[in-house]
């Protein structure tokens, strides 16, 4: 328009399945938490604004005191993204369940929630998230992901009974897949279990 240019944002990328597990032995949810450098990015640049001003330049001014690693940890959904040709999205939702969160789930163990865009703002991917339920005899391992990928997953366990505190505790940085799927959870499961 007139002549002038316009540059859009966008980053290719694989889309990706998030799986809300939810253990009925012991009536919690299992959650993972790791270390995202965007998230610890972001923090660096709200308490060291200076770090960026010169980013024009080849190298960014080291900081003297650093952040610590945890300001960049968030507590997400099991997931995993969609870069195995052949396998189905089920197929990768049972395999990032065993790899990340140590619980063996068939495919007939998942139900479909919904899909939607996730990271609209730069990559527009599609996410399909899952529901399962498992059980402590269906664990076969600790999880924790694959460290020769680099990830460093450690898994947690979020009681039902404070999972809505939780979803809305700001302390505790989380994506907005660990909202939805607990508020969904709420609606759709909770009314149907066994009344203590």
């Amino acid at each position: 328009q007139n002549g002038t240019k316009k540059f859009w944002d966008f980053m290719r990328t694989h889309d990706s399945v998030s799986i809300l597990i939810f253990n009925t032995s012991r009536q919690c949810f299992v959650v993972v938490k790791q270390f995202r450098p965007a998230v610890y990015m972001c923090e660096i640049e709200r308490h060291h604004p200076q770090v960026f001003e010169n980013q024009d330049k080849q190298s960014f001014t080291s900081l003297e005191n650093p952040l610590p690693a945890v300001v960049g940890v968030t507590y997400e959904l099991c997931a995993g993204i969609v870069d195995k040709p052949g396998l189905s999205l089920e197929e990768i939702a049972c395999e990032e369940v065993l790899e990340e969160c140590g619980y063996r789930v068939s495919i007939a163990d998942l139900r479909r929630i919904t899909s939607y865009r996730s990271g609209v703002g730069v990559t527009g991917s599609r996410q399909t998230l899952f529901y399962a339920e498992v059980n402590d005899q269906m664990r076969t391992s600790g999880g924790g992901g694959q460290p020769e990928e680099g990830e460093l997953i450690e898994v947690v366990e979020i009681p039902l009974g404070e999972s809505m505190k939780f979803a809305y505790d700001e302390t505790f940085p989380k994506t907005m897949g660990v909202i939805f799927s607990f508020m969904w959870f709420h609606n759709n499961i909770a009314p149907k279990l066994p009344k203590k």
